[in-house]
C-alpha cells in the first residue's frame, strides 16, 4: 500500500464522522441512434441535468437513493422511470462504485445498465433529460464519466459472447441489421461473409420463413432463440 493509500485510509474515518454512508442506485442505459447524415448508428444514453448541489447544472446518470424497504433491482427500475420515463424489460447490475472522495458526502452507488430499442425511447420528453453520444460526453457530475466508460467496455466485451445485442433489435431482424448493431458497438466495420458464418454457427439465431423486401433482393428475417438468456447472470438465481 502506498503512502497516498495510507493517508486516504487514515482520513476515511474523519470523512465519515459527519454522517452515515448512503446508498444510491444509478443506471447507464444505451440505445442506438443514427445521427443525420451518418452512415453508422451511434451508441447514445440519456443524462439528467442536476438541479441542486453538488454539481448543480451538470449532467449526470439517472438515479436516486435506495429506499430502506426496496431491493436493488426495484430501486433501479423505479429511479430510472422517475427520472427518464424509461422502463426497460432487462436491467443488469454493472458494478458498485464507492471511492471515498467520489461525492462530498459518503455515497456508494450501485450501478445498473440496460439496452433498449430506439422506438422504446420515443416517450414523452422528461424535464432536464437529454440524449448524448456515449463517445463524446460533457464533463459529468461525480465519477459518472468513468462509470460510462466502464459500461461501454463491458458492452463491447459482452457483445462477443452473449446475445446482448438483441436488446437493441426488434423481435425479427435481418443479418445486415444485426451486423450494424455489432459495428456500432465495436466502432469498426465487420466483413459481412465472416459475420454471417459466425452468427449462423452460434446456435442463438432462428431463421424465419419471412423476408424483408425493398430496393435490394429480399433479406431473410431472423429471431433470437428465447431459450437462450439475454446475458448470463451467473450461478445466483436471485435479485439483489
Amino acid at each position: 500500500m502506498t503512502r497516498t493509500d495510507l493517508t486516504r485510509e487514515a482520513d476515511a474515518p474523519a470523512r465519515r464522522a459527519d454522517g452515515d454512508i448512503r446508498v444510491a442506485v444509478s443506471t447507464v442505459i444505451f440505445t442506438l441512434r443514427r445521427p443525420r447524415g451518418d452512415e453508422r448508428a451511434a451508441v447514445v444514453l440519456p443524462l439528467v441535468r442536476r438541479t441542486r448541489d453538488p454539481f448543480e447544472g451538470q449532467w449526470a446518470l439517472p438515479g436516486g437513493w435506495l429506499d430502506a424497504t426496496e431491493g436493488l433491482d426495484a430501486a433501479a427500475s423505479r429511479t430510472l422511470a422517475e427520472t427518464t420515463g424509461l422502463s426497460p424489460a432487462y436491467l443488469e447490475q454493472l458494478y458498485a462504485f464507492g471511492a471515498v472522495d467520489r461525492s462530498p458526502s459518503r455515497v456508494v452507488s450501485i450501478v445498473y445498465w440496460a439496452l433498449v430499442r430506439e422506438d422504446e425511447t420515443r416517450t414523452e420528453p422528461q424535464e432536464n433529460v437529454d440524449w448524448f453520444d456515449a463517445e463524446s460526453l460533457p464533463d459529468l457530475a461525480f465519477d459518472h464519466n468513468a462509470i460510462v466508460d466502464y459500461a461501454l467496455w463491458r458492452l463491447r466485451n459482452k457483445v462477443g459472447y452473449s446475445r446482448i445485442a438483441h436488446g437493441l433489435l426488434p423481435d425479427v431482424f435481418t443479418l445486415a441489421e444485426l451486423r450494424e448493431v455489432y459495428e456500432s458497438i465495436l466502432g469498426r466495420r465487420l466483413d459481412p461473409a465472416n459475420f454471417r458464418r459466425q452468427v449462423e454457427s452460434s446456435d442463438t439465431l432462428i431463421p424465419t420463413d419471412d423476408f424483408r423486401t425493398g430496393s435490394h433482393r429480399p433479406a431473410r428475417l431472423y429471431r433470437y432463440d428465447r431459450e437462450v438468456e439475454l446475458a448470463d447472470r451467473g450461478p445466483l438465481d436471485i435479485r439483489h
